[in-house]
């Protein structure tokens, strides 16, 4: 019980603003000397568009009874690995006390890369290979580990997927400036409002009212409440309605766009409302964003959008 203690306290003293969305337990094998069993428990949220940032607790034991015992802490930077299933590169320090060794004090740098299967409701599975040099001592070796990881509260995640926000994503707006309603308003232009309109809404893994959405529980949300059903997640959106050209002059307000992280299966859903923007949840909760190749923030998205829906008859315009 000792090393949950400690990460416990370490966790708990972490920086005010890390705001953790996300939570991991590691469990390893460093091949350094009489070979080392690693344990690592941290608190996880994304930091800057891929970028994710770690702050966690560790405990390294050596193999043998009486060998030593690591004590400490440390904070890793992981990047694609917030985006969903796929590889990702992770690297970071650490350090603190010893026992049974010649040393009270160790330290560590790690660097290496992992592969993620997931989220599976809110939990992934990853696998993790390493190198890691680690004081006093100058002892270095590979560390293989398995990581089980969860999402809560503000995760920019789909329901199959996870897909944060840019770096300066723009702010929300407000609604005057999108999905208004005027005479002789369609119900595409109905359900724009009502996309708009839930702007500034908390992002919630698995949310589907006003108290909180994920991405596609806000598509089908604001569908829903016009007479239209939508499946439920990100990939099932991804098969409704009929297909829409990928190109930005094809596009009409209330299509469902849709995004993929490396080509991969749709994990990101958002809701067209014109001039190459569109509505979704993600990091920060329900937001306004650009789409578009030259656009500082757009060409992010652009980069991820792989198609469309329109899930209106074609009256709707």
């Amino acid at each position: 019980m000792r090393p949950l203690r400690l990460a416990a306290t370490l966790l708990v003293g972490a920086p005010a603003g890390l705001a953790a969305q996300g939570a991991g337990i590691e469990v390893g094998r460093y091949f350094q000397g009489d070979d080392w069993t690693t344990f690592r428990i941290g608190l996880e949220r994304p930091l800057l568009g891929p970028l994710s940032v770690v702050f966690y607790g560790t405990h390294l034991r050596a193999a043998s009874d009486t060998g030593e015992r690591l004590w400490g802490g440390g904070a890793d930077l992981a990047l694609f690995r917030d985006v969903g299933h796929g590889p990702y590169v992770v690297g970071g320090i650490g350090g603190g006390f010893a026992t049974n060794a010649a040393k009270d004090l160790w330290g560590s740098w790690s660097a290496g890369a992992g592969y993620q299967v997931g989220p599976l409701s809110v939990f992934s599975l990853a696998a993790e290979a390493r190198w890691r040099e680690l004081t006093p001592g100058a002892r270095h070796g590979l560390e293989l580990a398995l990581r089980l990881g969860a999402a809560f509260g503000g995760r920019s995640a789909g329901a199959t997927g996870r897909e944060p926000a840019p770096a300066g994503s723009p702010a929300p707006v407000p609604l005057t400036t999108i999905g208004a309603l005027a005479a002789g308003a369609t119900t595409t232009d109905s359900v724009v409002a009502t996309a708009a309109a839930a702007m500034g809404t908390a992002y919630r893994l698995g949310g589907t009212t006003a108290a909180g959405f994920d991405c596609s529980g806000l598509i089908q949300y604001a569908y829903a409440q016009h007479g239209i059903a939508l499946p439920r997640t990100s990939a099932e959106q991804a098969r409704a309605g009929v297909q829409v050209d990928r190109r930005l002059d094809a596009l009409r307000p209330g299509d469902i766009l849709t995004f993929s992280n490396s080509g991969g299966p749709v994990t990101h859903v958002g809701l067209y409302v014109g001039d190459g923007r569109f509505v979704h949840s993600a990091t920060g909760g329900v937001q306004l964003s650009r789409l578009g190749p030259d656009d500082p923030y757009g060409k992010w998205w652009w980069a991820r959008w792989v198609g469309a829906r329109r899930v209106a008859g074609e009256g709707e315009r």
